[in-house]
C-alpha cells in the first residue's frame, strides 16, 4: 500500500525556542513528513524559524487566542495541498524519530480512527535538550495509555484524547468536522474534538511507539492564570454536550473559592 501523503500541522504564538527544536526533531524523523505547516497566531517572527513551511496566519481576539480555528485553518490549507494524514503536534513537542512513520502505519492499519500518541514531560534543561537523548528519556505520562511500539490500542474512554500529538486522516477530519470554533482560548475544544469522534463512530486509538516528547516550560496547577477562558469554554461544552468537561481542574477551583456551579451555571467568584 502506497504511504500516505503526511503533513504536521503546528499552531505557534511565541515560544519561538521550542519551536526550533521541534524544526530540528522533524528534520531528523524517519520518514519525514510531506507537508510542513505553522498556523502563527499574529506572530511574524515564527515563520522565519520553518522557512520550507506552508505559512498560515491566524489573528488572535480579545477573548483569547482561538485555539479550534488556529487548527482548522491549518487543516483546510494542508488538505488543499493534497495531504492524506494530518498530524497537529503542540509547539512544545519535539517528534520522536518514528512519531510520523508510526501514525501512518496505524492509519494503513486502522482506516477510519482518530489516532494518539503517548507524550512525556520533559524535565528542565537550561541549555535545550540533545535530540539522540530522548530515545532514553521516553517516560509517557501515566494518566494517558502508552503501548508497546507497534501496538494500537482502541480507547475505551474519548475524554483522554488530548490535542498534544494526534493525527488523523483527511477522511476521518472531514467526518468529525474539525474543531468547534466557539471555543477560545485555554480549554476544552480538545474534549469536544473528542466527543465529536465519538459521536460519530471514530474510534479512539492509542499509536504505540508515536512518541512525543514535552519540552518544559512553567505551568500553574491548576492553571488559574486561564480560569476565565476554561469556565467560558466550560459553558461552551455545558451547552453542547449537557454535562461539565476539565472537571478536575473545575472542581480545584470552586474548592478554593474561586467559582461556583449551581445546576448547569457556573460563576467566576471575586477573589
Amino acid at each position: 500500500m502506497t504511504k500516505p501523503r503526511t503533513a504536521v500541522i503546528t499552531v505557534v504564538r511565541g515560544r519561538h525556542r521550542h519551536l526550533a527544536m521541534q524544526e530540528r526533531a522533524l528534520a531528523g524523523t524517519t520518514p519525514r513528513a510531506d507537508i510542513r505547516c505553522l498556523v502563527a497566531l499574529d506572530d511574524l517572527a515564527a515563520p522565519e524559524l520553518a522557512p520550507d513551511a506552508l505559512i498560515v496566519h491566524c489573528p488572535t481576539t480579545p477573548r483569547g487566542l482561538p485555539l479550534a480555528r488556529a487548527r482548522n485553518l491549518g487543516a483546510a490549507r494542508t488538505l488543499l495541498a493534497g495531504a492524506e494524514l494530518l498530524i497537529f503536534l503542540d509547539v512544545d513537542c519535539l517528534p520522536g524519530e518514528t512519531l510520523i512513520g508510526r501514525y501512518a502505519d496505524a492509519h494503513e492499519r486502522t482506516g477510519n480512527a482518530l489516532l494518539a500518541g503517548p507524550v512525556t514531560y520533559l524535565p528542565p534543561a537550561s541549555q535545550g535538550y540533545r535530540l539522540e537523548h530522548l530515545d532514553a528519556m521516553t517516560n509517557p505520562h501515566p494518566a494517558r495509555p502508552a503501548p508497546q511500539p507497534g501496538t494500537l490500542v482502541e480507547a475505551t474512554d474519548h475524554d483522554l484524547f488530548w490535542s498534544l500529538s494526534f493525527a488523523v486522516s483527511a477522511t476521518t477530519w472531514h467526518q468529525i468536522g474539525g474543531f468547534c470554533e466557539d471555543y477560545v482560548g485555554y480549554g476544552g475544544e480538545d474534549t469536544d474534538f473528542a466527543a465529536l469522534a465519538k459521536q460519530r463512530s471514530v474510534p479512539l486509538v492509542w499509536v504505540g511507539g508515536a512518541h512525543a516528547y514535552h519540552q518544559h516550560h512553567p505551568v500553574s496547577d491548576p492553571p488559574i492564570e486561564h480560569l476565565e477562558a476554561i469556565v467560558a469554554n466550560a459553558r461552551v461544552f455545558r451547552r453542547r454536550w449537557d454535562r461539565w468537561p476539565m472537571v478536575g481542574w473545575l472542581n480545584e477551583f470552586e474548592c478554593r473559592g474561586l467559582l461556583v456551579r449551581r445546576g448547569a451555571q457556573i460563576m467566576v467568584t471575586q477573589p
